[in-house]
């Protein structure tokens, strides 16, 4: 799933969308509520992309987690993050089987379906498409998502100078012609 500009909050109910990096904190908008607030330096906050959950072998990307829950629901919502927790448990296992038991506490297990059924209600949840991950490989040391800049060719160098009416011209070529002395006529 990609889940690249949705936020969790410490201390906040449900999830938010990354709006704009403000001068002291970061704007977001409530997916559910649509209210726009502001999360400060003190806020916990993080990326759904960032978080994953333990397992024996390797952590698992959240992303991987919802498709695992996506397929296994078959498109639609999961249980409810307010069931019995021996039943969280139980469905928790049914979706990662490796997931250790040991560092996997209940209320992540109540998190992951809660989010799980917000995005499953916002229609969020995007599959990421086995192209783009093509894409994003690097082509001659380059990602395949840099752009070269507007008006210029990835080859061309930096314009070093340039004259009054735009024309360009060498720095050094501009000196020489300032240092090199007027023949006086007779």
């Amino acid at each position: 799933m990609i889940l690249k500009d949705i936020l969790a909050i410490s201390g906040e109910p449900g999830l938010f969308k990354f709006i704009a990096q403000g001068k002291n904190a970061i704007i977001v908008e409530h997916l559910e509520t649509k209210k726009r607030s502001s999360a400060y330096g003190s806020a916990k906050v993080s990326s759904l992309e960032d978080i994953a959950v333990f397992t024996n072998k390797e952590d698992l990307p959240l992303g991987k987690v919802f498709d695992l829950i996506h397929e296994k629901e078959n498109g639609g919502p999961t249980i409810d993050s307010k069931t019995d927790t021996g039943k969280l448990k139980v469905w928790f296992e049914g979706i990662l089987p490796e997931y250790s038991k040991d560092k996997v506490y209940t209320s992540d297990i109540k998190k992951v379906a809660q989010w799980y059924n917000i995005l499953h209600k916002l229609n969020l949840l995007i599959k990421e498409e086995p192209e783009k991950a093509a894409e994003e490989k690097p082509v001659n040391g380059k990602s395949a998502k840099e752009k070269p800049v507007k008006g210029k060719s990835a080859k061309e160098k930096p314009v070093k100078g340039k004259s009054a009416k735009g024309k360009t011209a060498p720095i050094a070529e501009k000196k020489k012609k300032k240092a090199t002395p007027k023949p006086k006529s007779k």
